[in-house]
């Protein structure tokens, strides 16, 4: 079986994010579409970081309905900083017929050749790379396994999202009902 990781905060999970899920499990030969909650990115601000089981139920709640979508918190127990190398190398000794790729925003392909063991992620696992505003995938020079992916470009941010809930804006389109009802009966980002 064929699995794309998309890692991240997900802080909170909207409907980008699941655009680009979706997108991949249709236009890709992924069969499943895995969302990693990774626990808090040194390169992240904490103090608006909701608590990681927090944030892996609003990743339930709006994976609900999807049966090729599955939510994960391997990097829970893992040591910290989680390094993505040694979550494809857990993953890939608990489920040795799975074949584990990653899903990033082109974004991430700047700097991609400063994470750890990088040459082993693009030579045993590979990425798909789907586009991120102000960055071009075309201009970065990396060799390996690597599938660039015109998905619709995605402008909604979890940032965004935190902003307007703390403005007290209604913003309930920008993230699946259940997901976004769970947040507004718990008050996250309001203050």
């Amino acid at each position: 079986m064929k699995i794309g990781l998309f890692f991240g905060s997900f802080n909170p999970i909207h409907i980008g994010h699941l655009a680009i899920a979706n997108y991949m499990a249709e236009y890709t030969d992924l069969d499943q579409i895995w969302f990693v909650v990774s626990p808090h990115n040194p390169f992240k601000n904490k103090s608006s970081l909701l608590t990681d089981y927090h944030r892996l139920e609003l990743v339930n709640r709006a994976i609900e309905r999807y049966p090729n979508f599955k939510a994960s918190n391997i990097e829970f127990g893992m040591p910290q900083p989680s390094y993505t190398i040694d979550t494809l190398t857990y993953l890939k000794e608990k489920n040795p017929t799975h074949q584990f790729s990653l899903i990033v925003g082109s974004d991430n392909l700047k700097n991609f050749t400063k994470w750890k063991n990088y040459d082993l992620i693009l030579k045993n696992h590979g990425l798909f790379v789907y586009p991120r505003p102000d960055f071009e995938s075309e201009n970065i020079e990396l060799k390996g396994n690597i599938s660039i992916v015109e998905a619709p470009l995605m402008e909604v941010s979890s940032s965004f999202i935190r902003k307007a809930i703390s403005e007290q804006k209604e913003i309930p389109f920008f993230m699946p009902e259940s997901a976004y009802n769970y947040l507004k009966e718990m008050h996250f980002y309001e203050k």
